[in-house]
This record gives structure tokens, sequence and C-alpha cells, in this order.
């Protein structure tokens, strides 16, 4: 009995293969939203204001670092989490794959989420004559959150491969 539960415990690990899948979904979909703001900004491009285009632009940039926070999830959690990836020789190789265990990943997460948040936040500080201060303050504060977090989960990590 034991080993039968051992074993399907260990057999669920594959529940998780079809979520890497959907993220590859949603990666999709955050492709086809950015070509869009492209699409969107180029008929206006000599008229739009140049801070205008800056918040655009920013706007890309993060969809792009949400775009290599959703690859590297994808691909490291699957590796970890379900099995190793089969890449042939002849094939071009992402050079962490294999590499990045589920601790070095969190630590990417969360520099991940601080750089998404960096680039919000200046969003909002570029428009911040038509925010609150009061909201302000609490973007502020969250980004502020974030950044602790990242270096909290990075100083314990360094901490404990330290002493082992």
């Amino acid at each position: 009995m034991e080993r039968f539960i051992e074993n399907s415990m260990y057999a669920a690990r594959w529940l998780l293969a079809p979520v890497y899948i959907g993220l590859s979904l949603a990666l999709l979909a955050l492709t086809i939203k950015f070509f869009q703001e492209i699409f969107h900004i180029l008929p206006d491009i000599f008229s739009i204001a140049e801070a205008d285009l800056i918040l655009v632009l920013l706007s890309l940039i993060d969809m792009a670092l949400v775009g290599g926070l959703l690859v590297m999830v994808m691909f490291s959690g699957y590796e970890n989490f379900v099995s190793q990836l089969d890449i042939s020789e002849g094939k071009e190789k992402l050079s962490w794959l294999g590499k990045m265990d589920a601790s070095s990943l969190k630590n990417k997460v969360a520099a991940s989420i601080v750089a998404i948040s960096s680039i919000h936040l200046l969003r909002i500080f570029m428009d911040a004559k038509n925010v609150d201060d009061n909201k302000l303050m609490w973007y502020v504060i969250i980004h502020l959150t974030f950044v602790l977090s990242a270096f909290a989960m990075g100083y314990l990590d360094k901490a404990t491969r330290h002493d082992h």
C-alpha cells in the first residue's frame, strides 16, 4: 500500500504539465497584446507627445519582462517539478536550463517582480500630476515591499546556502 501511495504521488507531478502548457498560452496572449500596442501606436507616431510615447514604451518593456518571467517559470518549473527537458544536441539550448533549482528560481522571480514593479512605478511617476498623492504613496509602499521581500529572500537564500 505504501509503495502504491508513493508511486501515485510521484506520478501526480505530471498534473503540473498542463499548467506549464497554460503558461505558454499566456505567453502567446502577451505576445498578441504586445503587437497590438505597437500597431496601435504606429499610426500616431508623428503626432504623439514624447511623454506619451515613453509611457507606451515602458508598457512594452513591462510586457517583455513579464514574458521573460513566464518563460523562466515555465521551463524551470517544468524541469524542477515535472521532468527534465530533452533537447537534442543540434538544437539551441538556453544556457540556464538545468542549472536553476527551486531556490534560484524563486530569487529570479522575485527580482523580475521588482523590475516589473519598477517599470510600473516609473510609468506612474511620469504621470504623477494625474495621480492622487495618497495613491502615489501606496504605489511606492507596495514597490518597496517587493524590494524588501526580494532582498530578504536573497539574504535568507545566501545564509542557508553558506551554512551547507
